[in-house]
């Protein structure tokens, strides 16, 4: 049971598809939050006062608060990044699938690091220019692509919260 909540997490964390139906479905999010905070439960009934499990259950039980917060952080950065990059390019040039976050987690090096925040396709030179400003002003990192083709890892997020443009 203490490997399902870990991996539960680590798939959530890893997959754009399963992190799409999340943060639109509360009562997914209910269910699974009450799910992992459920099965450390009952291993903490079966520990029989071990202090080392007891231990690692506390450990788990902050991995799963944390993630739990994540998922309502996430939804409020996409909210945030979506209003401010609004204002500078139309809305369908704002892609928080998880299709498109997919699609752009690597060029033709397939390195794959982490997934980008959002991909953004901006329809003019003067919207890249704001849309770079903007990023910046809301903290993320930011990764230039052109057709995917580099055999480099040029175009590949590094890190979390970031931009692919």
């Amino acid at each position: 049971m203490f490997f399902e909540v870990l991996g539960d997490m680590w798939v959530i964390e890893r997959n754009p598809y399963i992190q799409d139906d999340l943060f639109s479905d509360i009562s997914r999010r209910t269910s699974l939050i009450q799910a992992l905070f459920h099965r450390l439960d009952q291993i903490r009934l079966r520990a029989e006062g071990n202090p080392l499990t007891l231990d690692l259950i506390n450990r788990a039980n902050n991995a799963v608060k944390l993630f739990e917060d994540w998922i309502p952080e996430q939804i409020d950065l996409r909210e945030k990044t979506r209003r401010c990059l609004s204002r500078f390019t139309r809305d369908d040039n704002i892609h928080f699938s998880g299709f498109s976050r997919v699609s752009h987690v690597t060029d033709a090096s397939d390195w794959r690091v982490e997934y980008p925040f959002v991909v953004l396709t901006p329809s003019t030179e003067q919207e890249c220019i704001n849309i770079v400003k903007a990023c910046i002003e809301i903290g993320l990192a930011i990764i230039p692509r052109g057709g995917g083709t580099g055999y480099t890892g040029g175009a590949v997020p590094l890190t979390k919260n970031c931009a692919v443009i």
